[in-house]
């Protein structure tokens, strides 16, 4: 992966706060967060089993399809390809032979889709290459100068079009039941993609001021002044989706210790308002609802195929048998009008991705309003899980890492139903594709905490916009200039999982600093002052 900086060190010299490079050495320095994968298993971080040719690095994405009819690997970016100023995307891959079986001819497919369409494939172009077994080589994808198959003929050349925002990864034909296995690395896209880590700006309130917390003190009992046990099943005695738990109130389900709530879902035979069922968990209701504003929720998500579990928003006006704000008198929608704000989704059967998804009159359901990243210890470690609601549209990260933001370029009635409270809630679900050696898994919650536009704000400490971090790239050192009046400001590094790697305090206004422990790759550096803060983005090459 040396090599892969060395055409990009102009471009991101130059340009680094306003664009980013696409590539992934899944060794933890790469850009891409939103690894996924359809009717196939994806592992993101495994060990190269193949350690030899051109190719000796630690760790490799695997891609293995043991028999989907339309098995892939893909991601999204933030915002979409310009094909015309960069138009190839290079790979590594090794497919050994002893893994297929049937007749498919050994091929590696790389698409580009809309992923803000239903039928993303409708509108896709590919470019098909022969792949050579047992061995590790470099397939390069040009779609400027290669053949290329739009799926729809009357689509224009790729090099001419803007709309693709998703890259799709299939080996070998689709539409069968045959098996492959194949080894991935050093993804990278020739060009750059304008920069949405921190999509906010100058004039987006700046949401410092906690209203309301629950950090999960003591132990026992959940807050019931803080809390509503929701388990009143809607009409019909199941609830939505084919879902096949009972919520319950008991402490079996939800309860405090060591400083964080545990919302455990369990295989058990209930029965409850007439109806037994064979699992259990918790659906939690805010007492709390508001407008506007951040919500940070930190937590460890469970595991097991066919768990469920979720941090999301309703409108309190929504007319839900049994909801809290229903039960107050505040029902007079139905959803979707009421709004639907999915901070976290997270699926048993793709374990290392969280998605953020919107849910209005005009998208419900199977919305196209959504977005993810891949957190691959979303089930062994606490990870911040965010929403920034401002008056005209909603951004969500997760450890301050940014992957969706909502923004309709028409707010109404049927786009934009968040002008009025919403209230947070906390469950697990349970699919009936739960697999038949589940038991248990908790939901584990440190903290839930709202904010709302308080007294300081970046407006008025205009400073942090003038930092000044240079040389960037960086070999070693980094110098930092700030104003005088924000001498004894903290700077601290994070990787772009979230994970803080150092921190520093700027003493004079211009200081060096010692970045030479860095591994090669991109962070992010935070600068924080009197509730606001400004971020960079910085190479360590």
């Amino acid at each position: 992966m040396k090599k892969l900086f060395i055409p990009l060190l102009i471009v991101c010299s130059l340009f680094l706060n306003a664009q980013e490079t696409v590539e992934d050495d899944f060794e933890g320095n790469g850009t891409i967060t939103s690894w996924a994968g359809d009717d196939c298993g994806i592992d993101i971080d495994f060990s190269n089993p193949f350690q030899t040719g051109i190719n000796t690095s630690n760790n490799v994405l695997k891609y293995t399809d043991t028999g989907g009819s339309y098995a892939n690997v893909r991601f999204d970016t933030p915002t979409n390809f310009d094909l015309s100023t960069g138009h190839t995307f290079s790979l590594k891959i090794y497919v050994p032979s002893s893994s297929i079986s049937g007749n498919e001819t050994n091929q590696l497919s790389l698409k580009l889709q809309n992923a803000n369409i239903g039928a993303v494939w409708e509108t896709q172009s590919e470019i098909i290459k022969t792949l050579v077994l047992d061995q590790w080589q470099t397939i390069t994808f040009d779609f400027e100068n290669d053949n290329y198959l739009n799926y729809n003929s009357n689509s224009g050349p790729p090099i001419a079009r803007t709309d693709f925002n998703r890259v799709l990864l299939q080996v070998n034909d689709e539409d069968n039941s045959s098996t492959v296995t194949a080894y991935i690395d050093d993804f990278l896209y020739d060009g750059v993609l304008e920069d949405t880590s921190d999509p906010g700006s100058g004039d987006d309130p700046v949401y410092d001021e906690l209203i309301w917390s629950d950090e999960f003190d003591g132990s026992g009992a959940i807050d019931s002044d803080k809390w509503f046990h929701q388990t009143q099943l809607p009409s019909g005695g199941s609830w939505y989706n084919g879902e096949i738990q009972h919520y319950t109130d008991r402490t079996d389900n939800t309860y405090v210790s060591n400083g964080a709530m545990h919302l455990v879902a369990k295989k058990e035979t209930f029965t409850d308002q007439g109806q037994t069922k064979q699992y259990t968990s918790a659906r939690l209701n805010s007492k709390i609802a508001f407008t506007y504003g951040k919500v940070e929720v930190r937590a460890i998500l469970p595991t097991g195929v066919g768990t469920w579990p979720a941090i999301w928003m309703l409108g309190k006006n929504i007319t839900e048998t049994g909801a809290y704000w229903q039960t107050q008198g505040y029902g007079t929608v139905s959803w979707p009008a009421c709004g639907e704000i999915d901070i976290m989704e997270h699926w048993g059967n793709n374990q290392n991705f969280v998605q953020s998804a919107m849910h209005t009159p005009s998208s419900h359901g199977g919305t196209i309003n959504h977005g993810g990243q891949t957190i691959s210890t979303a089930s062994t470690a606490y990870h911040v899980y965010s929403l920034e609601w401002y008056p005209n549209k909603m951004v969500f990260k997760v450890d301050g890492v940014h992957h969706y933001t909502y923004q309709p370029e028409v707010r109404n009635a049927s786009t934009w139903p968040f002008d009025a409270d919403q209230y947070i809630l906390l469950n697990t679900a349970i699919q009936p594709s739960i697999t038949a050696a589940f038991t248990e898994s908790d939901m584990i919650v440190d903290y839930v905490r709202v904010y709302q536009e308080g007294t300081a704000s970046v407006k008025e400490d205009a400073s942090l916009d003038a930092i000044k971090v240079y040389p960037n790239p960086v070999v070693n050192n980094v110098t930092i200039q700030i104003h005088p009046n924000l001498i004894g400001v903290k700077g601290t590094v994070y990787s772009l999982l979230g994970e803080k790697v150092t921190s520093f305090v700027q003493n004079a206004s211009t200081e060096e600093h010692d970045l030479s422990s860095l591994n090669k790759g991109i962070y992010i550096l935070k600068f924080t002052s009197k509730g606001a803060s400004s971020t960079y983005k910085i190479l360590k090459i």
